[in-house]
Parts: C-alpha cells; sequence; structure tokens
C-alpha cells in the first residue's frame, strides 16, 4: 500500500449523524491523553472479517518534545529554562475576520465565525489538556506559517508567524527556534520585527537558500505602511553563529515590488531559489490573475537584482490566489530527497499551492523545463488545486526543505486549530506546526507523494507492546488493554478476509470520506479501524478508519479517513469528516500509523 499521509490528530464542522458502537464495547482503561477520564484504543470492525496487528509504543510521559527558551546573557539565568508560566490575555471580543482586509488568507475559524452557538464553560485545567506534548508550539501567544526552515552548523533552524501580543492573528513578525533533532525545541528572541516601512503591517512569509559558500540569504514578504506586499532581503548579521541569532535586512529593501498587472495584494510568498542551467538563482512567487492563480518566475545573480520572465511558471484557472508557493525536485529511483537546484531526466519536480480561497494545500508531478522557466503536469486532471492534497485535515501554508545533514526533504505545516477565538484567547495560545514529515515520490504508482513523520519521533518511545492477529468479527469493537499512558505512536497493519471479498457485490455507487456519514455508514468491507482518544462510557471518541469500495469491474478503491463528530463534547469546537482515497497495489496490506500528542 503506498503509505497514507500521516492524519495526525488536529481537528474540524458537522452535527454528529453517529451509529452507537456496537454493544459489548468495553473499556481498555487505558488513559491515552492528558484528559478529564481516561482513554483507550479499540478495534472496530462494523462490517467483514479482518485480521489485525498493531504496534503500541508509549511515548515520553513528561512531555516527550520540550520546549525551553533562549536567555540572553543579559538574562539574570542565561541558560536552559523550562517555559515560564502562560500569559493570561484578557477576553477579547472575536473578530468576524481576520487577515483578508490586510491581504492575507483567512485567519480566522471560518467554520464557527457567525456560528449561533453558546461558549463553553472551558476552565483553565481543561484548556491545559489542549497543549500538545511534541509537535512545536510557542510558548503563547498566535503562530501560524512555517518560515525559513534549514538546517545549519549543527542546528535546525525554524521561523514562524508570530503574534507576540496575543493569541490572535496581527502584528506579525518571526518567532524563532532551533532544534538537535527537528523534535525538543530551544526557543530563541524574535528573528524580524516589523520595524521598516516595507514590512510596517507585517513580516510575512518567507524562504531561506543556502549558498555554495556556506551563506544564508532570507527573502520574504513584506506589508508595507500602504498595505502593499513587496519582498525584501535579509541576512544573518553573523554566519559564525550556529543559532543565528541577529539578522540584518538590506539597506535597500524591498528588492521586487508587483509588476505591472498584478494586484498590490497579491503578490507573495517567495520560495527558496535554485539554481538555472545557466548558473542564475531563480525563484517563483504566488500571485493571480482574475481567478486564475499563476507562480511569477524571476532569475536573479546576486539576490538584488531581478528579471522577471516572460510569461509565467504555470497557472490553473478558477484556483484563486496561490499563497506560500513551493517548488522542489523527488527523486524517481531513490527515496533520498534531493537539494532544490537538482535537475535531469531522473527527476520529477513538485509545484505546491495553499489555495487562498478553501485554505487547503494542493501539489502535483511534473516536468520542468529550465530553459524557459516552465512546469507541465504529469496529469492536467489532477493539477495544482483541482487535485491532490498533502493532507485532508486541517494543514495550511506548508513549505519543505533539503536537510543535507540526512540527504532529505523534509515538510512543515501550520495546523490552525479548531477551538473557538474565545477559547484561544482563554488559554493564551494558538496554533501548532505538524511533526515534521519526510517526503519522497512513491516510486511505485510514480502518481504521488509518501509522507512520513521523521525519524527522530521515534527516540520519544519508552517501551511497545505488540497485538498479533488479532480477529475482528463484523460488528464488534476489541479494546486494547494499555498500561498508563499520556502519548502514543500507533502502527497498525489490517487484512481484509478474502472470501468477504469475493461475497461482496460490485457497485457503482461512489463514497467519500466527508459525504458518506463518517463511521456510521455501513458498507459491506467497512468501515474499519482505531477508536483513537475513546473514553470509558465512549462519550468521546474519534474513529480513525479506512473503507473499501467494490466497483464494477470487481476492482477495490480505498479510503483512509478521520471522523471527528465525536471527538469533544464540546459545542464551540469544529468537528469534520474528512480524508480521501489511498493506492493499494496488488499484494499490500492496509497500515497506518497514529501519533497521539
Amino acid at each position: 500500500m503506498a503509505d497514507p499521509s500521516p492524519l495526525l490528530p488536529v481537528s474540524n464542522s458537522l452535527e454528529p449523524s453517529y451509529s452507537p458502537v456496537p454493544e459489548g464495547a468495553v473499556s481498555a482503561g487505558c488513559p491515552a491523553t492528558r484528559l478529564r477520564r481516561s482513554k483507550k484504543v479499540l478495534i472496530a470492525v462494523f462490517s467483514g472479517l479482518l485480521f489485525v496487528s498493531l504496534i503500541l509504543a508509549t511515548i515520553n510521559n513528561n512531555n516527550g518534545g520540550r520546549h525551553v527558551r533562549y536567555h540572553s546573557q543579559e538574562d539574570e539565568d542565561a541558560s536552559w529554562a523550562t517555559p515560564k508560566e502562560m500569559a493570561k490575555p484578557e477576553t477579547l471580543s472575536p473578530a468576524g475576520s481576520r487577515g483578508v482586509s490586510a491581504g492575507v488568507s483567512e485567519k480566522a475559524n471560518v467554520n464557527l465565525k457567525g456560528a449561533q452557538v453558546k461558549d463553553y464553560p472551558w476552565n483553565n485545567s481543561m484548556l491545559s489538556w489542549q497543549r500538545t506534548a511534541f509537535h512545536f508550539q510557542p510558548e503563547e501567544n498566535w503562530m501560524n506559517d512555517p518560515n525559513g526552515p534549514l538546517y545549519y552548523k549543527g542546528w535546525y533552524h525554524f521561523f514562524y508567524q508570530y503574534n507576540p501580543h496575543a493569541a490572535v492573528w496581527g502584528d506579525i513578525v518571526w518567532g524563532h527556534a532551533v532544534s538537535k533533532d527537528l523534535i525538543h525545541w530551544l526557543h530563541l528572541p524574535l528573528a524580524m520585527v516589523a520595524d521598516k516601512w516595507y514590512d510596517k503591517n507585517g513580516v510575512w512569509t518567507g524562504s531561506a537558500t543556502i549558498l555554495p559558500d556556506g551563506k544564508i540569504v532570507m527573502l520574504y514578504t513584506g506589508s508595507t505602511n500602504e498595505s502593499v506586499q513587496v519582498q525584501n532581503l535579509a541576512y544573518p548579521a553573523d554566519h559564525d553563529d550556529p543559532l543565528l541569532l541577529k539578522w540584518v535586512k538590506y539597506s535597500g529593501n524591498p528588492v521586487l515590488v508587483p509588476p505591472p498587472g498584478i494586484g498590490a495584494k497579491d503578490f507573495r510568498d517567495p520560495t527558496t531559489a535554485w539554481k538555472t542551467s545557466e548558473g542564475k538563482w531563480r525563484i517563483i512567487i504566488g500571485s493571480k490573475i482574475n481567478k486564475t492563480g499563476i507562480a511569477l518566475v524571476y532569475d536573479t545573480e546576486d539576490f538584488i537584482n531581478y528579471e522577471l520572465l516572460s510569461g509565467i511558471l504555470h497557472g490553473v484557472p478558477k484556483t484563486g490566489m496561490w499563497e506560500c508557493v513551493d517548488f522542489y525536485p523527488v527523486s524517481k529511483t531513490g527515496q533520498n530527497g534531493l537539494d532544490t537546484s537538482v535537475n535531469g531526466p531522473q527527476v520529477k519536480h513538485v509545484i505546491k499551492t495553499s489555495l487562498d480561497d478553501d485554505r487547503h494545500d494542493y501539489y502535483a508531478l511534473g516536468t520542468y523545463a529550465d530553459k524557459v522557466g516552465k512546469w507541465y503536469p504529469d496529469n492536467p486532471e489532477i493539477d495544482v488545486g483541482i487535485g491532490i492534497r498533502y493532507d485532508y485535515g486541517i494543514f495550511y501554508a506548508s513549505k519543505t526543505f533539503y536537510d543535507q545533514s540526512k540527504g532529505r526533504r523534509v515538510l512543515w505545516g501550520w495546523i490552525g486549530e479548531s477551538d473557538s477565538e474565545v477559547a484561544d484567547v482563554k488559554k493564551g495560545w494558538a496554533s501548532l506546526q505538524g511533526i515534521p514529515r519526510t517526503v519522497v515520490l512513491d516510486t511505485k504508482t510514480g502518481s504521488n507523494l509518501l509522507q512520513w513523520p521523521v525519524e527522530e519521533v521515534e527516540s520519544l518511545r519508552l517501551r511497545s507492546k505488540n497485538f498479533n492477529n488479532i480477529e475482528v468479527k463484523a460488528g464488534s469493537a476489541v479494546p486494547l488493554e494499555l498500561d498508563g499512558a499520556t502519548q502514543l505512536d500507533i502502527v497498525a497493519e489490517f487484512e481484509l478476509d478474502r472470501k468477504a471479498i469475493e461475497r461482496t457485490a460490485e457497485s457503482n455507487v461512489e463514497f467519500s470520506c466527508s459525504t458518506n456519514g463518517g463511521a456510521s455508514h455501513r458498507g459491506a468491507l467497512g468501515p474499519f479501524g482505531l477508536l483513537v482518544l475513546a473514553d470509558d462510557d465512549l462519550t468521546e471518541y474519534t474513529p480513525v478508519y479506512f473503507f473499501v469500495a467494490k466497483g464494477n469491474n470487481g476492482s477495490l478503491k480505498t479510503f483512509f479517513c478521520t471522523d471527528q463528530s465525536r471527538s469533544s463534547v464540546a459545542n464551540d469546537v469544529r468537528k469534520e469528516i474528512y480524508g480521501s482515497y489511498v493506492p493499494v497495489l496488488e499484494g499490500e496490506k492496509l497500515s497506518v500509523r497514529i501519533l497521539v500528542s
């Protein structure tokens, strides 16, 4: 099976439309997260017969992905320190919209915006449960897009869109943290703040490029004092500093302004640069013309002076504004990542865009023509913005970087949580980053990417328990007995009963995770999977499951879904049912990995 993108426990809008879990489902007594009731894991099968093998690894109970704050020499205690107490910002009235009028995508919780829902009576203890253990988060306040990730002098650097004043979008600057393993993070002082006319209204998204001499250049979008989007250059004040604590903005900024025919608020998010066959550096910037999303192409020799190429790298009608564009090569023959400048016959190129209109990240595979600065999709029917997504949950503004230390391409993505803005303000923080993932081409299909959590996540495992060859009959839920754990790393394989497949009638009925009633929709070959974060009385639980459809020609089509209809009893939380088709080749088993943080 082509490994599905790991759907992490994020969040979520549909009224619960659930059939009850079959009678006889008993508690496993497994406290799987830091919630008020004990949680457990159940194997649930509503139809068919299958055999299951699982490994459940217990992850460090004591905040496996520990974050610490950097103290400068001026601080009283210049040392590694535990996080400070979470700030308690005063309650704000929820805004109808955030970000759109400034010229970026909607940052408010659009699924709850304007909804007539009563605020859930959260208290501080309840809200503290929502803090994740090993996903990246700032200590307090608002975070969104990942910016300029890179590996430099033994440290992974992560920059991010950050509001230092509140747990809502606004006053955006660049936060900065470093890590030795992409899991444990040291929070550093702000990298760049909005202190120039060309970024007065926001230091927005950008990307890093490491030059052949090892020096770094950073291109980023600034929103000017007149709210015009321009591109700016910055670089480290001291390249000998492995922590890159201080950054200098180029005195001649901005280096790029919107070209003729491009709107003042439709020109943002420059990519990492790559070398052309002529030895120049090339970048793309997201934009649109009417409702056609496009990627503009610029060449430069010094990152100060630029040439706009005629035409565009690529564009797709009716996709709207392209933001947070990304462009990188993947190998057709190997499993290693590639430097962004690699090109040739053994390479495909990925274009990814974040669609302003629907706030999802789409990618497509194709061929890059270096000489003319064009990219052509392998399959126009699944072109950028109308085909495949990185992730079918909440995952946006993603960015990859080439990790030269391990020869891999790593993907970061922003997860905007499902809470109401009122709840965010009460808890004092909002948003997290998805677990960083490696990205490679699925060389078996040649038509999609494979994503997997970085190997460093496995270092958090303390112990594991195997469950082999569990037979699960239709209409049953089997509890898994575990010792106490606050985080889990679950790996499971499912094997359908061949006789059940043969007995299943063929059908031309279409299936969709989001529109077919969630885990309550019964079919001949599904749903089957795991009930995660299930409490003792099954008031709250999250099914993560497969559904297999048998077509008129006898072929099987597999879907991988998550149903959050009963993930929380809170009424001011978005609860979605999402997922997608996943390619499964002959002889492959159905496997899933779930990280519970």
